[in-house]
């Protein structure tokens, strides 16, 4: 056997432990959960998402199979996921969350109120939030539970809470108990909205959008208007 030939059956051999659920597996997906985002200076750069990528390529798994494959419309797909994360975040601030009893006022991101210095590092972490989380939380971990579980009907149905159950939770140090319950929320709406169309593109527009909309909310100082619209 020639040295290539060593090296392709080490790298098809090394490819299927990261398919896998055995201890390079398993400590693969952990890696890519607790990565999350790192700052550099007030810039969000996404470690998570980006090792996730890195392990469908070293893993050799299909793109399509985390949600990178060719939408049939890009301009469909944009504007649905546009008005789908509008539409989400004005339902969450004037609905969802009065009934919950939650403050009118994000109090974690306050600082954000007309603080135009901020509003470049805001806006790119925004963008940051949308590509990064929903690769890591939709497109990488629905791909590792559905070849652990499978694809059923219940199988799918336990992945998108699963899926939105860990998402939330990695929202509380920053945001307490009121961001976790807007991130279920949320993640249950992009979870569905992945499983259904098996594409990462509406999810991940949509969850930019969404926290787009609750910047400029915050920025224009409209939180308590926008919470108290149909809630008086």
């Amino acid at each position: 056997m020639s040295r290539s030939d060593l090296m392709a059956s080490s790298g098809d051999g090394f490819a299927a432990q990261l398919r896998g659920f055995g201890p390079v597996g398993l400590i693969a997906v952990v890696v890519v959960l607790l990565a999350g985002n790192a700052h550099y200076h007030s810039w969000a750069i996404p470690v998570g998402a980006l090792l996730a990528l890195a392990w469908v390529r070293l893993s050799r798994t299909p793109w399509r199979d985390v949600g990178y494959s060719k939408p049939k419309n890009r301009i469909v797909t944009v504007a649905i996921g546009v008005v789908f994360g509008v539409l989400l975040k004005l339902l969450m601030k004037a609905i969802v969350l009065p009934l919950l009893g939650a403050d009118p006022t994000n109090e974690a991101f306050r600082f954000l109120r007309g603080n135009r210095a901020v509003l470049p590092a805001a806006i790119w972490t925004m963008l940051v939030a949308g590509f990064g989380e929903e690769t890591v939380f939709r497109g990488f971990l629905f791909e590792r539970l559905d070849k652990l579980i499978g694809s059923s009907a219940w199988a799918t149905v336990f992945t998108v809470l699963f899926t939105s159950a860990c998402f939330a939770g990695a929202h509380y140090s920053l945001q307490g108990i009121v961001g976790v319950q807007q991130a279920a929320m949320t993640g249950l709406a992009l979870g569905t909205a992945f499983a259904l169309t098996g594409q990462i593109w509406i999810p991940m527009i949509a969850h930019a959008v969404f926290d787009l909309t609750a910047l400029a909310i915050i920025y224009w100082n409209l939180e308590g208007a926008v919470a108290h619209f149909i809630f008086k």
